[in-house]
């Protein structure tokens, strides 16, 4: 099937349905400019002298604060991006009152500055942190303009509200995610590689009619996809979206 046939079928598929979800990973937010962890390009790509999931991790947090957040603020943290037009696109579904929920393994907050409301953040946010402490809740300014450790009004370190290696997924939005996914007609999965668990493993739970992937590249999913696109997440649902007005 041609790309413009794919565009078409998906226009329809739309127009027919009134509970779409939307699960994206870190594909939806390279077009803003953010690099992923694992292409050729991306975050894992680059050299350290310790390597990324290691500083990523809990044990390393704790154990080399200043480190992790010379690493952070470098690699994780990036303030210019701004949302590309599959944020738009997608925030656009929501006010027709079509996309019920966006599922992100990101935790940029681009989804919401494009405009969507619900949204479940897997992995956290960057734009939430707390002080290990006394639990007070910071912005990101906070982090990003201390010196080398942030700390609380308190004395104790602030922490991101991003998940590290060793630690769990917050059990309350993985069980709205599972139950979104389970109850969608259409599940529009784009920008993940879905090879990650446990968040490849909540495609698992769809029952809906249709399913369709939207990701450069090949993914373990592609063969029971009801329709596949190896293009730019932004181009087609910019393009599909443009006949909804």
């Amino acid at each position: 099937m041609e790309r413009e046939e794919k565009i078409q079928v998906l226009r329809e598929w739309i127009r027919e349905s009134e509970n779409i979800v939307f699960f994206g990973g870190a594909g939806t937010s390279t077009e803003s400019g953010i690099p992923d962890f694992r292409s050729q390009d991306g975050l894992y790509s680059l050299c350290y002298s310790d390597p990324p999931e290691e500083i990523l991790s809990r044990g390393y947090f704790l154990e080399r604060t200043e480190d992790f957040y010379r690493f952070y603020r470098d690699k994780l943290v990036w303030e210019d991006a701004r949302p590309n037009p599959a944020h738009l696109a997608l925030a656009k579904l929501e006010r027709l009152g079509k996309l019920k929920a966006i599922i992100t393994q990101n935790v940029d907050g681009l989804h919401q500055k494009g405009g969507s409301r619900k949204v479940l953040e897997l992995h956290g946010s960057i734009h939430r942190n707390t002080c290990m402490e006394c639990g007070r809740g910071y912005p990101l300014a906070a982090v990003m303009g201390a010196e080398g450790i942030p700390r609380c009004s308190c004395g104790g370190v602030i922490k991101p509200d991003v998940v590290l290696y060793g630690e769990g997924l917050d059990a309350e939005t993985t069980v709205q995610a599972m139950a979104l996914i389970k109850g969608a007609d259409i599940l529009i999965v784009a920008g993940t590689s879905l090879t990650v668990y446990p968040a490849a493993g909540y495609l698992s739970y769809f029952q809906g009619r249709h399913l369709i992937l939207i990701n450069r590249s090949e993914t373990p999913w592609d063969e029971r996809a009801d329709l596949r696109f190896h293009d730019s997440i932004g181009s087609v649902l910019e393009e599909t979206m443009q006949v909804f007005s």
